[in-house]
């Protein structure tokens, strides 16, 4: 497969997944942001969350000053100057499928290109009109679609895999970085917010939620969400679809299936990744301080994709 061809099959799956993800952080920090806040202010540092999460809180500070809500909400779901934004994420990916028309599906297409009008016609209507948390759950019930449509049309060759690398690359740094943000929140700051607190309950169970993985959590635990439980959950458990073990088997699983021999040192890192999850304890991972642990991770995602880059997608 051309180098080209595998690149816009990889970031249509990753922008299209890189949507949802926002739509999950997005979803939780509006929810979290009308809960009563104890003190801590009203409800903007929960909808500045995002921005910390994605590295945009000066981009926005720039163009937009001091936080406030209809902004920020706006900002990250319907501007279509912010790169980072639901909107551009699906322009994005929709570009990209429109370069690879020939080697998806109609289903898949149809789908992508119906999801790029309807928020063309959501952007004229304005989040006020449509709703919030109605907004999240149409961008991540789009994305449902677009993976149903995928996994049950398209042939299982090469741009199969490319798509899927995609979507879990996204998926375990989404993961890494929405942990580790609820973590500082809820886990890691003084008493008023630790372990045992209704604050921290709901921060755990939100940040569950937003991962699908509540059902999970309830089916595993007996104890209410506390850090070491769900750190533990998001991180070691491969039967939890959104987990960094999760993830980091399907990719290894699949770079592995890839021919040729150029992807050596991508595979080599998929694999070491793999082996350390496989083999770490939430013990280990919590002598070394969840925080450094997961700071010291996202650069490890971040360098495999860059591998994945240089040996599959770097046109010659």
């Amino acid at each position: 497969m051309l180098s080209r061809t595998a690149s816009d099959l990889y970031w249509m799956s990753r922008y299209l997944e890189r949507a949802e993800n926002l739509a999950r952080m997005l979803d939780v920090s509006y929810s979290l942001s009308l809960m009563p806040q104890d003190g801590r202010g009203d409800g903007l540092h929960e909808l500045a969350m995002p921005l910390l999460i994605t590295g945009t809180l000066e981009d926005y500070h720039e163009r937009h000053g001091q936080l406030h809500a209809e902004r920020l909400l706006h900002f990250f779901a319907l501007d279509a100057a912010n790169p980072a934004s639901i909107y551009s994420c699906l322009g994005a990916a929709r570009a990209s499928a429109h370069a690879v028309r020939g080697r998806i599906t109609a289903d898949m297409w149809e789908n992508i290109n119906a999801t790029w009008l309807d928020i063309r016609d959501i952007a004229q209507q304005g989040l006020s009109r449509y709703g919030m948390s109605r907004f999240c759950e149409w961008v991540k019930e789009r994305s449902h679609l677009f993976r149903g449509a995928t996994y049950g049309t398209i042939m299982r060759n090469d741009a199969f895999r490319f798509i899927r690398l995609g979507i879990f690359i996204e998926r375990a740094d989404n993961t890494l970085r929405l942990l580790d943000a609820r973590y500082e929140m809820a886990g890691d700051q003084a008493a008023a917010v630790s372990d045992g607190t209704a604050h921290a309950y709901y921060q755990w169970s939100a940040l569950l939620r937003a991962l699908s993985s509540f059902e999970a959590y309830t089916e595993i635990y007996r104890d209410a969400p506390g850090s070491r439980q769900v750190a533990e959950l998001l991180l070691l458990r491969a039967d939890v679809p959104r987990s960094l073990r999760a993830c980091s088997e399907e990719i290894a699983q699949i770079l592995a299936s890839l021919p040729g021999l150029n992807g050596r040192p991508a595979q080599r890192l998929a694999a070491e990744m793999d082996a350390s999850l496989r083999f770490t304890t939430i013990d280990e991972i919590l002598e070394e301080g969840l925080h450094a642990w997961l700071t010291d991770f996202i650069p490890l995602v971040r360098q495999l994709g860059d591998a994945i880059y240089s040996s599959y997608l770097e046109a010659a």
